[in-house]
């Protein structure tokens, strides 16, 4: 999955090179969909994601599930969590600083021109998914779903991302995720696996 959703993101990082960096049609479509719906009671539901997706939220929630796995005895999946999130940001944040896509003009939230991708759909994508993977249960991926298309939604809502921008940041969450948790997963095994006798 986290190959797939690489290639995917690569697909669409070219794509929207190519058209120099402008909306693409899909772009423009969903866009005009934004603004024909948007309304008071709108714009205060697409702030609660945006808020608490923020740097400052996922900082908090971020080392509140990392604390929990820590007293739960779950080392490792404190550990995957936290590479994760870390992973993420790293590569996300200056990826957008260097492609320099311009936001919508009419953007409610930030202004600055570093939409591709969109950071808050990747890192709660990232959380999404690695939770997911962690505890194996069907309503924490349903959870999670849900909080990363709500977390799309806002940000065009906002005006703040085109489309491409968070559909790039869904890919880049969950090939994140999805590596990094098969890195650490890798990394476990090898670890409880006993090293072979060397032959005299």
């Amino acid at each position: 999955m986290g190959v797939v959703a690489t290639v995917a993101f690569v697909v669409l990082r070219f794509a929207v090179a190519l058209g120099g960096h402008e909306p693409l049609p899909a772009d423009l479509w969903w866009h005009d969909l934004m603004v024909a719906t948007l309304g008071e009671v709108g714009i205060i539901a697409a702030w609660v994601p945006a808020i608490v997706g923020g740097t400052l939220g996922m900082i908090v929630i971020g080392i509140l599930l990392v604390a929990v796995f820590l007293w739960k005895r779950r080392r490792w999946d404190a550990v995957t969590l936290a590479s994760a999130i870390i992973v993420v940001v790293a590569i996300g944040a200056p990826m957008a600083a260097v492609i320099a896509r311009v936001r919508p003009e009419d953007s409610l939230a930030e202004s600055v021109a570093t939409s591709f991708p969109s950071g808050h759909t990747a890192v709660a994508t990232t959380m999404a998914v690695t939770l997911g993977l962690l505890l194996r249960r069907w309503y924490v991926w349903l959870a999670g779903g849900l909080w990363v298309l709500y977390m799309m939604w806002s940000r065009t809502y906002l005006h703040a991302h085109w489309l491409s921008d968070v559909v790039a940041g869904m890919l880049e969450g969950v090939a994140v995720a999805t590596l990094v948790w098969s890195a650490v997963q890798a990394y476990r095994i090898r670890r409880a696996t006993p090293s072979s006798p060397e032959a005299v």
